[in-house]
Formats: structure tokens, sequence, C-alpha cells
């Protein structure tokens, strides 16, 4: 589907399971609604009834320009402007939102999640960059925060301790035993989401009031 935002068409792909949970990716610098990895997450969300959007956070042309990767507030206003619209279409108006980052995604994730308050239900962020959100953000944020990490990824691991402390809702730190940044060894991306899928399953209602 085309999602339009700000002049822009972005590029989606909307899979609905019919639970009224609704998981929204925002994917890392370079990576777009065809990463293998996020796929994979989607797919293990969909198996138990949670609905997933991957979409492309940036047009083609945008993102030949290095710098818009890590624009966290365009790529943040581009997920609020996706929930938004997300909360105009038929079929996805009264679904819980949860936000599911990964690398500079997670920051964008976690500055909408300080925006919206309690109309995100759960964050999750993988191999994510959450301190780029910026202390003052990541204090406003009290949805549910997963941080999951490879125990490889020396200092991703240590930006999101420094990240974590300053969260104000409920929150944890995940750490993936063996795993790399990008989660290529054996078994740890399935642990990545099985973990985010026991989050989301937590804290998202299956129908939202």
């Amino acid at each position: 589907m085309r999602i339009p935002v700000g002049g822009v068409q972005l590029e989606g792909e909307l899979r609905l399971c019919g639970a009224g949970r609704l998981v929204v990716f925002a994917h890392g610098s370079g990576s777009s609604r065809h990463s293998p990895r996020n796929k994979y997450v989607a797919d293990v969300l969909n198996q138990v009834d949670i609905d997933t959007l991957l979409f492309d956070m940036l047009t083609l042309a945008e993102d030949r320009d290095y710098a818009n990767r890590f624009d966290i507030d365009r790529l943040a206003e581009r997920l609020l402007a996706v929930t938004a619209w997300l909360g105009q279409q038929t079929e996805t108006a009264h679904a819980a939102i949860g936000y599911f980052g990964a690398s500079t995604g997670a920051a964008a994730a976690l500055r909408a999640a300080a925006e919206l308050g309690g109309a995100v239900s759960a964050v999750v962020s993988r191999g994510g960059r959450p301190d780029l959100a910026g202390a003052a953000a990541l204090s406003r944020v009290t949805t549910p925060t997963l941080l999951i990490v490879g125990g490889l990824d020396v200092q991703v691991l240590e930006l999101n301790r420094q990240a974590l402390a300053h969260l104000a809702g409920k929150k944890k730190l995940d750490i993936i035993p063996g795993a790399t940044h990008l989660f290529e060894e054996s078994g740890t991306l399935e642990s990545a989401a099985a973990a985010a899928c026991r989050w989301f399953d937590t804290y998202l209602p299956r129908h939202a009031e």
C-alpha cells in the first residue's frame, strides 16, 4: 500500500489478523520494509494474531542522502503521521498500537511514544539506538518498553543501559547471549523475536477500549 505523509507517498505492507492489535515497525538506517530480520519478527507476531505494518520511513530519493537516515526528528514525525493515518482507516482505527524499532528506528519510536503517551501501548527495540532519542524525550516515555540487545554488541549494549536509566515507565533490558548487532548468529534472532512477542502479547490489549 501507499501511505500519504507530508506530500510524499510511503510504501508499506499491512498484515491484518483481526485481533485489534497492531505493531508498527520503525526501520533502522539504510533499511526498509524489506528487512529480512524485521519481516521475520513480523511473521512471529502474526502467528499470535498481532497485526503488523512494515513501511519505508524514507522515500528512495530521501534515502540517497545519508544524513536523512539519522534525522531522528524526521523519522519520528513520519512515524507519528503514519500512526495518525492508521487511526483514520476502518480496519485499524480502533487497534491497540505498539512500536518495534531497530537501530535509529528505535529512537524514532521512543520519540513518538513520548509524544503520544498512552496512545501507544508497548515499545520494543532490537539492536536499537534509544540513546539517540535524547534524555529529555526518554524521560517522558511511560509506555512499557523492552530493549533487546546482543550480548556481544558491547558499545550498543552500554548505550542501551544508559537509555534505560532515563525511561520513566515500565522497562526491561533483555540481553541475548552470543548475539552481535545484527543477530546473525544461530538462534539469536529467534530469541529476540520470541522476547518481542512476549512483550507485545502482554502489553497490547486484544481490543482497544
